[in-house]
């Protein structure tokens, strides 16, 4: 097409004459959901970002909920997934890290991935590849499971609360000296102490994520081996 017929034309017309599919509607869903969550998605959104009818969407998805199971899959596909037979703390420390920043990109993700039953290709892959890591590494697999919801509750709960936390890191001192009347130092001591260290600046008061998977992946290491047998069985 020579670039002067294009002129005069709207800026949704060429992306309307694209052949719609799956992936393009999986894209747009993505786009609409990062920016407005998924209280912001719906199927008649989707079609005017897509410059199509509502209807037609429904050739390429079922529903809205398979739009969000597909949108499921494509953040977990972006988790690294771990190396199975080498440094198994490496790996889960990789695919934490990996999981965690996937999850910042994409706000919505967390709560819909604890709330929905998730049984599609990429997540079954991370999932067999965790285990796969921990078992390689010594864990029995009752250990594996364990270990694998331990270090995933720790990426959803602290990724939940970053995202959802009412106060900005850089207002974190200003904050702190605004409580301090609050807590007098006969009755919250050490509430008091720890203000005052975020209040002038000693100490920044920002969790850190890195520090509560050391614990866990550091509890993991003490108790790898084979499992008790149970109680039943002694």
């Amino acid at each position: 097409m020579a670039a002067g017929s294009l002129a005069g034309a709207s800026p949704s017309a060429p992306i309307a004459r694209l052949p719609l599919n799956r992936e393009r509607v999986l894209a747009a869903a993505l786009e609409i959901a990062d920016q407005e969550g998924l209280a912001g998605l719906s199927m008649r959104k989707l079609a005017e970002v897509l410059g199509v009818k509502a209807m037609s969407l429904y050739n390429h998805v079922a529903n809205r909920d398979a739009i969000i199971d597909g949108l499921v899959e494509s953040v977990v596909s972006e988790i690294a997934l771990p190396e199975i037979g080498g440094d198994w703390k490496a790996a889960m420390r990789q695919r934490a890290l990996s999981a965690h920043l996937a999850l910042l990109r994409h706000p919505w993700a967390a709560l819909a991935i604890l709330s929905r039953l998730n049984t599609g290709p990429a997540m079954l892959r991370s999932i067999d590849a965790t285990l796969g890591c921990l078992v390689a590494a010594g864990f029995s697999l009752e250990q594996a499971d364990h270990g694998w919801n331990a270090i995933d509750s720790h990426i959803y709960g602290f990724t939940l609360q970053e995202i959802n936390f009412p106060i900005e890191a850089q207002d974190y001192a200003a904050m702190a000296g605004s409580f301090l009347p609050q807590l007098p130092a006969d009755r919250f001591p050490h509430l008091n102490a720890l203000s005052r260290e975020v209040m002038e600046r000693r100490y920044d008061g920002l969790h850190a994520f890195d520090f509560g998977l050391e614990f866990i992946l550091d509890g993991l290491e003490r108790c790898r081996g084979p499992a008790a047998p149970p109680e039943s069985s002694r």
